[in-house]
């Protein structure tokens, strides 16, 4: 197995940066494949910015939009969800984006029975699979590992699109993060189109309290693992990319926040090297 890694950038690691800037940051770091998202105040998609703009944008600085990030609650489907994933992927196509990320329900507001929960999921997938491939986008699912949410583990999503028969236009999304708080065991690198990184570095915080702002860059020390789960996906066959996605305050307030995502590349590479 080759040591070389593919990496990717999400708008998430530098927040408060504009689109272009950020595709600017993606290159400083010898990084081509970026992905975009429409949770960021401030800053393209949620400022209004045309697709077509962040299309010459990204092809102007060398990269690929890999992801829109991303479609929310898509497994509690309805006509507003459809127009929103209509909306969504049409965006997707006229920037250039190749998929559209899909959360689940995150809260305690909406807690379906396992079977009418599991329907839920079908049935989203089944009606989501025709609007994304008239527009030439795939879907990544990405189950979240938090105790309420309504799609916690990849299993699930996979069950899914097999039974609903879109394997071919969904793969599922691997979050470090998430796999940990899921407590996952199970890993599909054939099945996974995307692999989400960042670490949690204080050891005061168990894993049933862990949340998005503990997530940090990949260091030393890391409590979720990446090393291994990034060594155990790639021994499987799995050769896309590893995209950075902090959400601690601390790292969206670095003053070289380049720097600091070097260093953690630079760490990644070494530790896998040396589990090789």
């Amino acid at each position: 197995m080759s040591n070389n890694i593919s990496f990717a950038l999400n708008h998430m690691s530098a927040p408060k940066l504009p689109h272009r800037a950020f595709f600017k940051l993606a290159r400083q770091l010898g990084m081509t494949d970026v992905e975009i998202r429409n949770d960021l105040q401030g800053v393209a998609l949620a400022d209004g910015t045309p697709a077509a703009d962040v299309r010459t944008a990204a092809a102007g600085e060398g990269v690929r939009i890999i992801s829109i990030n991303a479609l929310q609650r898509f497994n509690q489907w309805s006509d507003a969800r459809a127009r929103e994933a209509a909306v969504l992927a049409a965006y997707a196509r006229d920037c250039g984006a190749a998929a559209l990320v899909l959360c689940p329900v995150n809260d305690t507001a909406w807690q379906p029975g396992d079977a009418a929960r599991l329907e839920h999921l079908r049935q989203s997938l089944t009606e989501l699979a025709p609007i994304l491939r008239s527009h030439g986008v795939r879907g990544l699912v990405e189950p979240l590992g938090f105790i309420e949410c309504s799609l916690r583990r990849k299993r699930e999503a996979l069950d899914a699109i097999d039974a609903t028969g879109t394997g071919d236009i969904f793969a599922l999304l691997h979050d470090t993060f998430h796999h940990v708080v899921a407590g996952e065991t199970e890993m599909f690198p054939a099945r996974t189109g995307l692999v989400h990184i960042s670490g949690v570095a204080d050891p005061a915080v168990p894993v049933s309290a862990m949340r998005d702002p503990h997530r940090v860059l990949v260091g030393k020390p890391d409590f979720i693992g990446n090393i291994a789960q990034i060594a155990a996906l790639r021994a499987g066959g799995f050769t896309g990319p590893f995209s950075f996605e902090p959400f601690a305050r601390q790292v969206h307030d670095l003053p070289d926040i380049a720097a600091a995502l070097q260093a953690s590349r630079t760490l990644i590479d070494s530790e896998l090297h040396i589990a090789a």
